[in-house]
């Protein structure tokens, strides 16, 4: 398994010192949510047309790979639909060029006034033209287990709706589990999707969840490590640390370091 994190953990990084402190910190890779502030990574600054070329070399350098890009794609309201698949093919024509295996997608919610399955099917839908997009290009659209999408049920129906080869599945440790579904049920039903892995720890209580560092939360992350590692899960393990939405969670200083010695641990 490779070790990587999502930007959402640095928000106040430049692109070259999270090349630095990713590289010093032995990681593999990284995960894009945002860079310096533009969440849509097209539009980001490291890869504008005029430096992608340089931007790619100083990958290389530095023995970094971009393992996922995450779009801010969600298919639940038709008003939107046009914009995320827009977004989408944006976002496969950049994964293309730096090499990048997957973008990440959302579902994301089921509103009470629309039938679920009319909603499903919508989701369904986004995912088939994304992944149409992307067939032939070395490019999975993942659907990320999020919001309302996030458990087995729900996203076997809406998969089995899908008319493409390159969908899959973005495993968040923590939606499922603090909605009730096991790592264990969750791995047997969507084994055959799931393409790679957000790590996330959290605290649930009566008026939400308290996102922590990974091992100090409630979300059993050693065990679904096991569990990936008996079933020789070998693609990403990535730190998904919301410090973007949630500024006063831990400084990336803290939690990269200390999300890392986790994961030595129990590799």
């Amino acid at each position: 398994m490779k070790i990587a994190f999502q930007t959402l953990a640095t928000p106040n990084w430049t692109w070259e010192h999270t090349l630095h402190e990713a590289k010093r910190l032995g990681f593999d890779g990284i995960e894009l949510r945002g860079v310096e502030g533009e969440m849509y990574l097209p539009r980001a600054r490291p890869f504008l047309p005029e430096n992608l070329e340089q931007t790619i070399r100083d990958l290389e350098e530095h023995g970094l790979e971009i393992c996922c890009l995450d779009t801010s794609c969600s298919f639940h309201l038709p008003a939107k639909y046009d914009e995320s698949i827009q977004e989408g093919k944006d976002s496969i024509d950049l994964a293309v060029k730096l090499k990048t295996p997957y973008i990440r997608v959302f579902g994301d919610r089921l509103p009470q006034e629309v039938p679920a399955q009319e909603t499903i099917a919508g989701i369904a839908a986004g995912l088939t033209e994304l992944g149409r997009y992307a067939e032939g290009k070395g490019v999975t659209v993942l659907l990320e287990t999020h919001g309302d999408i996030n458990n087995y049920t729900v996203i076997t129906a809406t998969l089995e709706q899908t008319a493409s080869t390159a969908v899959g599945v973005l495993w968040d440790f923590e939606h499922p589990y603090l909605h009730g579904e096991e790592p264990e049920a969750t791995w047997a039903q969507l084994a055959r999707y799931i393409k790679h892995t957000h790590v996330k720890d959290a605290i649930k209580h009566a008026t939400g969840k308290t996102l922590t560092l990974i091992g100090e939360g409630e979300v059993p992350v050693a065990r679904i490590i096991g569990l990936l590692k008996e079933n020789g899960y070998n693609g990403w393990l990535s730190l998904e640390y919301e410090k973007k939405w949630v500024p006063t969670l831990e400084e990336p200083e803290v939690s990269l370091p200390a999300y890392m010695a986790f994961i030595q641990k129990h590799l």
